[in-house]
């Protein structure tokens, strides 16, 4: 009975149609090369219409260990995200508690912050930077279905967060690695960030794509050019179109709502790793202009 409820209570919720960009099936070079205000990523990406579901009326419903994201009332002291010295003071202070709090583990660390809009950002992005830091900037919303870090970084950056942080510690039997997110926008947003059930995220391709920082793209055939020891180096999973993906967002988030996702839980036993991606809602009428805060952090248990 209570199976049934579940399916039933899903399957009354509100849907829109939207446009999800996945990578192509095939075989071609991926890499993410992220520079001030832009992003690119080499290889070939569609377009697909999917069916975006509303968890707004049902948020309780969601848990991280079921869906692989959980929508939670959290407060925050920061009373202007563009104000990067009070973010820095405040905010991943208040990130690591409120991960504890939402999936009991015993330490976590935050990994640096970004802040997301669907403004204009070209004049930005003329601006020439060296020595870019991909952390505590402006970005454009990720279009694309992915999940940040493959299971090789996932393992890599669990185990270098832990022994730089807690260098007598015991050791840990579990890790999570995900990430924080809210708008500070008015809703409804305009590019809002839909997520998709992890039990879905299996069937069709999946391939790494590889991140790299640069202070400005390279161009023609530098983009995919042999880069020795890439295969080592930090790495997103992107995934291909499959008609299983079930997708949720929530319509017309507050500035105390939050977003907790995972990138990737080392217990397998339960939902590890939750796909996401902006995508704009075209059918809202009178939308605001999205600007939303991430955070990731790494949570361990001990």
């Amino acid at each position: 009975m209570a199976s049934a409820a579940i399916v039933d209570l899903e399957a009354g919720a509100r849907e829109v149609q939207a446009m999800m960009r996945y990578v192509d099936e095939g075989h071609f070079v991926t890499r993410r090369y992220v520079s001030q205000g832009q992003e690119i990523n080499t290889g070939t990406y569609s377009d697909f219409a999917v069916t975006i579901r509303d968890g707004m009326p049902i948020r309780d419903h969601f848990t991280l260990d079921a869906h692989g994201f959980v929508i939670s009332k959290s407060a925050t002291a920061v009373s202007d995200f563009h104000d990067k010295a009070s973010v820095d003071a405040l905010y991943e202070a208040e990130v690591e508690r409120e991960v504890i709090r939402l999936t009991g583990a015993d330490k976590c660390v935050a990994r640096g912050w970004m802040i997301r809009t669907s403004a204009d950002l070209s004049k930005q992005a003329q601006v020439k930077v060296a020595n870019y830091q991909h952390h505590g900037g402006v970005q454009p919303p990720a279009g694309e279905a992915h999940v940040d870090i493959n299971t090789a970084t996932a393992h890599m950056m669990a185990e270098h967060t832990y022994r730089q942080n807690f260098p007598d510690g015991p050791g840990y039997k579990r890790f999570l690695i995900s990430s924080f997110w809210r708008t500070f926008t008015p809703g409804p947003q305009d590019v809002p960030l839909a997520l998709c059930d992890g039990r879905s995220s299996f069937g069709g391709e999946e391939k790494s794509n590889t991140l790299f920082i640069v202070d400005e793209f390279p161009e023609g055939d530098a983009l995919t050019a042999p880069v020795e020891g890439e295969d080592k180096m930090l790495a997103a999973t992107i995934f291909s179109h499959h008609p299983g993906h079930r997708w949720w967002y929530f319509r017309g988030m507050e500035a105390d709502d939050a977003l907790l996702f995972k990138f990737h839980d080392s217990d397998h036993s339960v939902t590890w790793r939750c796909p996401h991606s902006a995508f704009r809602d075209g059918g809202e009428a009178g939308a605001h202009v999205r600007e939303s805060i991430e955070c990731r952090s790494v949570a361990f248990w001990e």
